[in-house]
């Protein structure tokens, strides 16, 4: 398993930034997970269009344009050398005064780090994960919008301690006003009278890449579409349930707190989803 990361354009085995960075100092940072399927770049495009709106979102001028960007990935990746790789892309405010404001930041920071993907294990996807429904919350809108991708993830650390600390592998959160939202780093599907369902971008959720392509091929596919705004209690009738993310794709999910969803195993929706989903990367 090799491991390069790219900074500023130039390739290490390791790398340093200052201590002075605002990213590292408070958290003032913008990134993009990718991965490649036999070698492809998946949804490459999508994340870089992504990756500039949450810059743009914080004030962050990013230093390359996504045709640079799209370069420095390539070169990275090809210097990494690996079967599938793990690709992240980090832009920091840069080094400033220890200070939160981001005036004395001039430079920021562009990191990619590519390295060998590492998979979830087969059991997953055969039977399922279980998921804990946490008390900690997702990020309100107006303090730190969760649509921003932000190294920020603070809450998500807790929230997935919290679900370690009841058994569970992923933790479910609400929003502060007691909405479904997401896992800490995959959005969550649920399914209720053979209705696929989703929490709504307006709960405070990131607008996940894997969650739109997954979206689409059930419109296509002939599947009941709906997002929506629900309270927890709503899962107590799901059906099935699954979460998705770059590198987890589309993971099933058979309990909640250690309770069954349906019939605690794999169903119709989910398969089906996978399958479709497995397909649309080996097109690429």
């Amino acid at each position: 398993m090799t491991t390069r990361i790219n900074l500023n354009g130039e390739i290490h085995q390791d790398a340093h930034i200052s201590v002075f960075d605002h990213g590292f100092l408070f958290g003032d940072s913008v990134y993009e997970v990718i991965s490649t399927h036999h070698g492809h770049l998946c949804f490459v495009n999508e994340h870089l269009r992504r990756l500039r709106s949450s810059a743009q979102a914080i004030s962050l001028e990013l230093p390359l344009t996504d045709e640079e960007m799209l370069q420095e990935i390539h070169k990275t990746v090809a210097a990494a050398g690996n079967p599938d790789s793990y690709i992240r892309i980090i832009v920091t405010r840069g080094v400033g005064e220890m200070d939160i404001d981001p005036e004395t930041c001039t430079k920021p920071n562009v990191l990619i780090f590519v390295k060998s993907i590492l998979h979830y294990p087969e059991e997953n996807y055969k039977n399922g994960i279980n998921i804990a429904l946490v008390s900690i919350k997702r990020n309100p809108k107006e303090a730190l919008n969760p649509g921003i991708k932000t190294g920020n993830y603070l809450n998500n650390v807790l929230a997935k301690v919290e679900a370690r600390k009841a058994g569970a592998a992923d933790a479910l959160m609400l929003n502060p006003t007691g909405q479904l939202t997401e896992c800490t780093t995959s959005n969550f599907f649920f399914v209720r009278d053979q209705r696929l369902m989703t929490p709504s971008l307006n709960c405070g959720i990131l607008s996940g890449i894997t969650r739109e392509v997954v979206l689409r091929l059930a419109r296509e596919n002939g599947v009941l579409v709906e997002e929506g705004e629900w309270p927890a209690d709503v899962l107590q009738n799901a059906e099935e349930a699954f979460i998705t993310g770059t590198v987890k794709m589309v993971m099933p999910v058979t309990s909640l707190d250690g309770r069954p969803i349906g019939d605690g195993k794999l169903g119709p929706i989910t398969r089906m989803m996978m399958r479709l989903y497995q397909d649309v990367l080996k097109s690429l």
